[in-house]
């Protein structure tokens, strides 16, 4: 294998993959003063970790070469990896697991493999070259040679954290194609029509979500900017611009309430101040079900298929994740090695993939970066 590997990045995949390789061969360049700035501040400080439930199907991106890198490194692989640095992940919320009390036990372990490898922190990576085999690695600070560079610098998002486009800098100047980029895993801002959602901030509601074809569910959080929570962050995944359609009751059955006493905020499984949100934008008493006309009743089961078009997101800023990015057209899924340029690879969230909530774009991260690894070593 070769035995001069670059890492631009200090993030999950570049940690994971350096765990991966043999000592004294990799050189971690960071910008941040810290590794794993991103792995401390997800999940709650508590990190999620993975999914039990896995598959191409809760990722955006290029399903074959998603299922490929997730079944050479999947979810059980993953903990039995994890158990075996003495990590016990702990399950939650029925199928995410986390770690047992906070995300500093995966950042530890990180740190402990780490140490095997030369790390470079504070320091920006400003380009890449490459002359006959040997890439030269340009920073604020030094030129690094390699025999191989690894681009696990992630995304745009979090940019309080160091986040920087330099990834998809150097993969443009290789000439790879980079898919449009955009803010993912995060909060939709509202139009003039849905500003009364901002009277309702800090209440949630159960709900169903769909966004061009995908269906999320889960709650949605009324916020001061627009709309968050889980259901909303995972709808922007698959949102472009255009309407979306949310599901205020899902399951609920009409057939009862024209014959109830009680009145419509009773009746409707919603906070009460949420359902009489709704009844003073459409105009209607909060009445006893008996007494709801026709054409009110019309009105009240739009809340079942409620269509309107986000204004925008709240941005990078709040962004758990950047969707788009280096084209997977142009990358080998069976090495994560570069199809144009022989010795260049790509890792993690910096690649056209991103997962849904719930540890799906960690299980991303230490996935491809399994697959690299493994191509690094043979």
């Amino acid at each position: 294998m070769n035995k001069n590997i670059v890492i631009i990045g200090g993030g999950a995949s570049a940690l994971m993959l350096a765990s991966l390789l043999p000592k004294n061969t990799v050189t971690i360049i960071e910008s941040n003063a810290g590794l794993g700035a991103k792995i401390m501040v997800s999940g709650g400080g508590k990190c999620n970790i993975t999914n039990e439930r896995m598959g191409a199907e809760y990722y955006l991106g290029d399903r074959t070469f998603v299922q490929y890198v997730l079944g050479s490194f999947n979810e059980k692989a993953l903990i039995k990896w994890l158990e075996r640095q003495n990590l016990m992940p702990a399950l939650r919320k029925e199928t995410q697991y986390f770690c047992k009390n906070s995300a500093k036990e995966l950042l530890d372990i990180f740190l402990k493999q780490s140490r095997k490898q030369k790390i470079f922190t504070n320091e920006k990576v400003l380009g890449v070259s490459k002359k006959d085999d040997t890439f030269y690695v340009r920073t604020d600070k030094r030129t690094v040679t390699a025999n191989s560079v690894v681009v696990a610098s992630g995304g745009l998002s979090f940019p309080k954290l160091g986040a920087s486009a330099i990834g998809y800098e150097i993969a443009e100047h290789f000439g790879h194609s980079i898919v449009k980029t955009a803010p993912a895993l995060v909060g939709f801002t509202v139009q003039k029509e849905q500003f009364f959602f901002k009277e309702l901030s800090g209440i949630s509601t159960e709900v169903e979500i769909k966004a061009g074809d995908e269906l999320c569910r889960g709650s949605l959080l009324f916020a001061h900017k627009g709309l968050s929570g889980p259901a909303v962050l995972d709808a922007s995944l698959y949102w472009e611009k255009g309407k979306i359609e949310i599901d205020f009751l899902p399951g609920f059955s009409w057939k009862s309430i024209k014959e109830s006493k009680k009145l419509i905020s009773s009746l409707l499984p919603m906070p009460k101040r949420v359902t009489k949100a709704f009844l003073i934008q459409f105009g209607i008493e909060d009445k006893m079900g008996s007494k709801i006309r026709a054409d009110e009743l019309l009105l009240l089961q739009t809340l079942n298929h409620y269509k309107f078009a986000p204004a925008g997101t709240f941005g990078y800023s709040k962004a758990e994740v950047t969707k788009g990015g280096v084209c997977t057209d142009e990358v080998d899924e069976h090495t994560m090695m570069s199809k144009k340029v022989n010795g260049l690879y790509f890792t993690g969230e910096v690649l056209d993939v991103t997962g849904r909530l719930g540890g799906y774009n960690f299980q991303w991260a230490f996935s491809s970066a399994y697959v690299c690894s493994k191509s690094i070593r043979e």
